[in-house]
């Protein structure tokens, strides 16, 4: 990335993140409860790292095997296993599954658990969205992890939020996205 694409790049990620702040404070379907947006002063985030945006080709699976995904409310959620991205952290090696809820949705869903988890981001982990084609560099995805975010059950137990499978437990850190919430 040259230093203009660069200054680009960090200038919406730090405008995404200011317009999450004002909804989470202001917007009546916030996911901080009611009696904490007037003291909510904005999420913590990591600084921006281009180092963790990713350029990925997925492999994508020719069956598409649904499984069930439990829930931080004890429920269930069905997902396809659409295909699976396989790049480098920190020099090792690393593979995230990639899910849909159907096959013509346009969105895939990656989440991931990482060492961060419990100490500096959420214990129950983390998500991206990827939106085709937005998030697309030709035939590869960009998975940019420093749009990495909390789900809403770690600002408020009342959300039902499906758990990261334990194929997409990672044993590297994601120093990237959103952290822990105080």
């Amino acid at each position: 990335m040259s230093s203009l694409d660069t200054d680009a790049w960090r200038e919406a990620l730090l405008r995404h993140r200011a317009d999450k702040d004002e909804y989470f404070a202001r917007d009546p379907h916030s996911p901080i409860p009611a009696d904490r947006r007037e003291s909510f002063t904005g999420l913590d985030y990591f600084d921006p790292d281009p180092s963790y945006r990713v350029v990925a080709e997925l492999d994508e699976y020719d069956g598409k095997e649904e499984i069930t995904v439990e829930t931080t409310t004890d429920g269930e959620r069905d997902y396809l296993v659409w295909g699976s991205f396989t790049f480098e952290v920190g020099g090792e090696t690393v593979a995230l599954d990639a899910y849909r809820s159907a096959p013509d949705e346009h969105r895939l869903w990656v989440p991931f658990r990482d060492e961060t988890n419990g100490d500096e981001t959420y214990g129950a982990g983390r998500y991206l969205d990827l939106e085709d084609p937005d998030d697309r560099a030709g035939e590869a995805w960009v998975l940019d992890f420093n749009y990495a975010y909390s789900p809403f059950c770690a600002y408020n137990d009342r959300y039902e939020c499906p758990l990261v499978p334990m194929e997409n437990w990672l044993s590297v850190s994601i120093r990237a996205g959103e952290k822990d919430v105080e």
